[in-house]
């Protein structure tokens, strides 16, 4: 089962990266409501018009650290992406850490019912020691 969301991620990495929408509104259930990485809350309806009309672009997604939790209707993923791409015109890079909810139907497909999305903080390199007189 696993392997199978892990699967969907996929599914749902390429979907974005091709813009997509039909494999994307099959993959969204119709009660889906995601928080994206700049705090907006979108719904099904709401995430495919932004990437319809191209006001969210996404051109790399680059996901680690992907761990998958089986309860069992539900799966729960979190992942590390590192995201480029565009928003409403602002450029969007970094690295963000993501929770995705998948829900198994009673027709017993999956699919993402809940988003969120949080921008982890840059990373500033070492600084060497002052010397000491």
């Amino acid at each position: 089962m696993k392997k199978q969301i892990e699967s969907m991620e996929t599914q749902w990495r390429d979907a974005q990266l091709t813009g997509n929408i039909a494999e994307m509104s099959k993959l969204l259930s119709d009660d889906y409501f995601g928080i994206s990485m700049a705090g907006e809350v979108n719904t099904k309806a709401q995430q495919l018009e932004r990437m319809r009309t191209r006001m969210l672009v996404i051109s790399k997604i680059d996901l680690s650290d992907m761990k998958v939790k089986l309860l069992g209707t539900t799966a729960v993923v979190t992942s590390r992406a590192e995201v480029q791409g565009v928003n409403e015109g602002t450029p969007i890079t970094g690295s963000f850490r993501y929770t995705r909810v998948y829900q198994k139907t009673p027709s017993g497909q999956w699919q993402i019912t809940n988003f969120e999305a949080t921008r982890l903080a840059r990373q500033s390199p070492p600084t060497e020691p002052e010397a000491k007189p």
